[in-house]
C-alpha cells in the first residue's frame, strides 16, 4: 500500500492566524479590528468635510492632483511597465504550471462567465464613456495630442487609436493581473485570508497581522473607494447627459448625485444576492448588452473603415507602445498628465478592487491561464470596441456632422456619435441602460471586495456589513462630483491620482512577495515530486 506525502505541509506558510481572528461582533456587523472602523471613520469623515466645506475640499484637491502630476508623474508609467514585464516572466516561466487552489482545484465559474465578470469589473463604464471620445479627443487635440503630433493629420489618427489601447490593453491589465494573482495564489495555495495584506506575508512574516498590515489593508480601502468613485461618478455625468439627450431633462451636480443615489440603491439589492445570485448575472447580462451595442455600431456605422481600423490599430499599438510607454522627456505635458498618467493612477487605484475580484473568481485556473485571460482579452475587446466607436466617431467629424465641432461635453460624445447612425434613440436607451448595468456592477463588486478586506479575509461577510460599504461608494462619489460641479471631472481625476500614489509603492512591494512566494512553491512542489520519487523506489 503506497503512501503519499502531505502536499499541504508544504504549501501553506506556518502561520497560527486565521481568516477573521481579530473580528468584532456588533449588532449586524463582523468588523475587523482595526481596519473596519479606522477605514470607515475615514471615509465618514472625509464626506463630512466634502459637503461641509466643498469649495475648500475642491481646491486641496486639485492642488494635490497638481503636485503629483508635477513631482511623481513618472512612478505610476513605471510602475504599469514593470507589471507587465513581470507578467510575461511568470507566464512563460516554470510558474505558469501552477493551478490556483492546488492542482486539483476546479474552475468555480465557466469561461464566459469568468470573461464577462473580468470585463465588467475591470473597464465597463470607463470604455462606454471613452470610446468614441478619446478617439476622438486625441484626433482633435481636444487636450493636447499623443507626442505632439499635429491634430487632424494622419500622424494623429494613428496615435489616436495607439494611445487609446495603450491606455485600456495591457498596461492597466498587467497591474490588475499581478495584484489579482498574488492575491488568489496567496488565498487559494497558501491558505492564507483573501486581504491585501496576505500577499506581503514573504516579506513581513508574522507582522502583516499586526500594524504593518492594518495600514496596508487602510491604503487598499481608501485606493478602492476612490478608483470607484472615479469610475461611478463618471458613469453618473454619462447617465445624465443621456437623459439629457433623449428627454431634454436638465440634471446639473444635484441631479447626477441623485442619479448616484438611485444606481447606489439598485446595488445595494445585487449585493444582497450575492456573488452568485447578483454579480455572476449582471455581468452575463452587462457581456451580452455590450455585445449587442458593440455589432449595432459595426453593422450601421462605416463598416469597411471599422474591419480595416481594428487590423491597423493593432498594428498601431504594437508599434507605439514603446514611444507612448516613455516617462522622461515627453514634451506633449498635456496629454501625458491629462490623460496617461490620471489612466495610470486611476488603474493602480482600483488594483486592489479588480484584482481582488478576479482572484476571487479565478480558483481553478493556472497562473499561465489567468494571464492569458486577463491580459490578452481585454486588449482584443479594446482593440475591437474603440475601432469600432472612434472609427464612427471620426467619420462623423465633416461640417454639418453630429460631431463636426470636435468632442465639446465629454459626457454627450457617445449620444452625439449615435445621432449620426440609424435608430437612434433605441441605441441611446440601450447605451443608457447599459451604463446603469455596469454602474450596478461596479459598485456591486466594489462591495463584495471592500467588505472582504474589512471582515479580515472572509469571503460571506453579513449582508448588512456589504450594504454599509456600497452606501460608503455612493457618497464618495457623490461628494466629489458635488465639490467638482461643472468640472466633476478634475475632481475625480484628483481623487485617484491621489490616492493611487501611495499605492503605487504597495503594488511594487506586492510583487516581490509574489515573486518570493511563488519561488516557495515550485520548491515545495520539487520535494514533494521527489518525495514522492523516492517513496515508490522504496515500495517497489
Amino acid at each position: 500500500m503506497s503512501a503519499c506525502p502531505d502536499l499541504q505541509s508544504h504549501r501553506h506558510y506556518r502561520t497560527a492566524h486565521k481568516v477573521g481572528e481579530n473580528n468584532i461582533q456588533f449588532l449586524w456587523f463582523d468588523l475587523h479590528h482595526p481596519v473596519f472602523p479606522v477605514s470607515a471613520l475615514l471615509i465618514v469623515a472625509f464626506v463630512a468635510l466634502t459637503l461641509a466645506t466643498p469649495d475648500t475640499t475642491n481646491h486641496l484637491l486639485l492642488e494635490l492632483r497638481s503636485w503629483v502630476l508635477n513631482q511623481a508623474d513618472g512612478v505610476f508609467t513605471l510602475t504599469s511597465t514593470l507589471m507587465i514585464v513581470l507578467c510575461v516572466v511568470l507566464a512563460l516561466s516554470p510558474a505558469g504550471r501552477i493551478r490556483l487552489g492546488g492542482q486539483q482545484a476546479l474552475p468555480d465559474f465557466g469561461l464566459w462567465s469568468w470573461f464577462a465578470m473580468l470585463f465588467s469589473a475591470g473597464v465597463g463604464i470607463g470604455l462606454m464613456f471613452w470610446g468614441a471620445a478619446e478617439p476622438l479627443a486625441y484626433y482633435t487635440g481636444w487636450s493636447g495630442t499623443p507626442l505632439n503630433v499635429e491634430a487632424g493629420s494622419a500622424a494623429a489618427r494613428r496615435f489616436a487609436f495607439s494611445a487609446a489601447v495603450f491606455h485600456w490593453g495591457l498596461t492597466p491589465w498587467a497591474v490588475y493581473a499581478i495584484v489579482g494573482l498574488a492575491l488568489a495564489f496567496f488565498t487559494f495555495n497558501k491558505g492564507l485570508p483573501l486581504t491585501l495584506r496576505s500577499t506581503f506575508y514573504p516579506l513581513l512574516g508574522e507582522r502583516v497581522w499586526g500594524w504593518p498590515g492594518h495600514c496596508i489593508d487602510f491604503l487598499a480601502v481608501i485606493s478602492t473607494l476612490f478608483g470607484l468613485a472615479t469610475s461611478l461618478g463618471l458613469g453618473a455625468s454619462q447617465i445624465s447627459s443621456g437623459l439629457g439627450y433623449l428627454f431634454g431633462l436638465e440634471t446639473g451636480s444635484l441631479g447626477k448625485v441623485l442619479i448616484i443615489c438611485g444606481i447606489t440603491g439598485l446595488a445595494v439589492v445585487s449585493v444582497v444576492r450575492g456573488l452568485h445570485g447578483g454579480v455572476r448575472l449582471l455581468s452575463n447580462l452587462n457581456m451580452l448588452l455590450a455585445l449587442v451595442l458593440l455589432l449595432f455600431v459595426i453593422v450601421a456605422g462605416p463598416t469597411l473603415v471599422i474591419l480595416r481600423q481594428i487590423g491597423l490599430s493593432s498594428l498601431y499599438y504594437v508599434q507605439d507602445f514603446l514611444p507612448l510607454s516613455q516617462f522622461v522627456g515627453r514634451e506633449d505635458t498635456s496629454f501625458y498628465q491629462g490623460f496617461t498618467v490620471f489612466y495610470l493612477a486611476w488603474w493602480i487605484s482600483w488594483s486592489p478592487f479588480v484584482g481582488m475580484f478576479i482572484a476571487r473568481v479565478s480558483r481553478g485556473r493556472t497562473i499561465r491561464e489567468f494571464l492569458a485571460a486577463v491580459l490578452l482579452v481585454p486588449v482584443l475587446l479594446s482593440i475591437v470596441w474603440f475601432s469600432a466607436f472612434g472609427a464612427t466617431a471620426l467619420s462623423l467629424t465633416e461640417p454639418g456632422a453630429p460631431l463636426a465641432a470636435g468632442v465639446g461635453e465629454v459626457s454627450l460624445t457617445l449620444f452625439r456619435m449615435l445621432e449620426g447612425l440609424p435608430l437612434t434613440e433605441l441605441a441611446s436607451g440601450l447605451a443608457i441602460v447599459l451604463i446603469v448595468v455596469f454602474f450596478v456592477t461596479s459598485s456591486d463588486s466594489g462591495s463584495l471586495v471592500i467588505d472582504s478586506i474589512t471582515a479580515g479575509g472572509k469571503l460571506e461577510a453579513p449582508v448588512p456589513q456589504r450594504v454599509f460599504w456600497a452606501c460608503m461608494e455612493g457618497a464618495v462619489a457623490a461628494a466629489l462630483v458635488y465639490v467638482g460641479g461643472a468640472q466633476a471631472l478634475d475632481a475625480l481625476q484628483a481623487g485617484a491620482i491621489s490616492s493611487a500614489l501611495p499605492f503605487s509603492l504597495v503594488v511594487l512591494v506586492c510583487a516581490i512577495s509574489l515573486v518570493k512566494g511563488l519561488a516557495h512553491e515550485l520548491r515545495a512542489l520539487a520535494r514533494v515530486s521527489a518525495e514522492s520519487r523516492g517513496l515508490n523506489v522504496s515500495q517497489s
